[in-house]
């Protein structure tokens, strides 16, 4: 019975062990992909202001009071041409469709 009990312990160990290694590495992963998500919507914030709240007198429009998905219209239109702007054209241009969607989603109101 002692032996059972000892085999199952040493086959326990590295289990527990390696599920311990797998859920630090997701938390990792987790963090790197927030901050990398995070990281894509302070690109705005030179113009728009942190969280898109605004530069005072910075002439350029507030856009904390769009929703995600009226966000991401207007980022895919300005990258189409569809509409037309001074600089946000070409910033638009330069984000994968995917990229855009990351930022609507984080400068976007839920």
């Amino acid at each position: 019975m002692r032996s059972i009990r000892m085999t199952s312990t040493l086959v326990a160990i590295p289990f527990i062990s390696l599920m311990t290694l797998c859920s630090t590495s997701y938390a990792q992963s987790n963090d790197a992909t927030n901050l990398y998500h995070r990281g894509l919507a302070a690109t705005c914030a030179n113009c728009h202001g942190t969280d898109g709240k605004g530069v005072v007198d910075g002439g350029m429009p507030l856009i904390n009071n769009l929703t995600s998905e009226q966000m991401l219209s207007q980022l895919k239109a300005f990258k189409s041409g569809a509409r037309e702007g001074t600089i946000m054209p070409q910033l638009a241009k330069g984000y994968s469709d995917e990229q855009l969607q990351i930022i609507a989603n984080q400068l976007g109101k839920k």
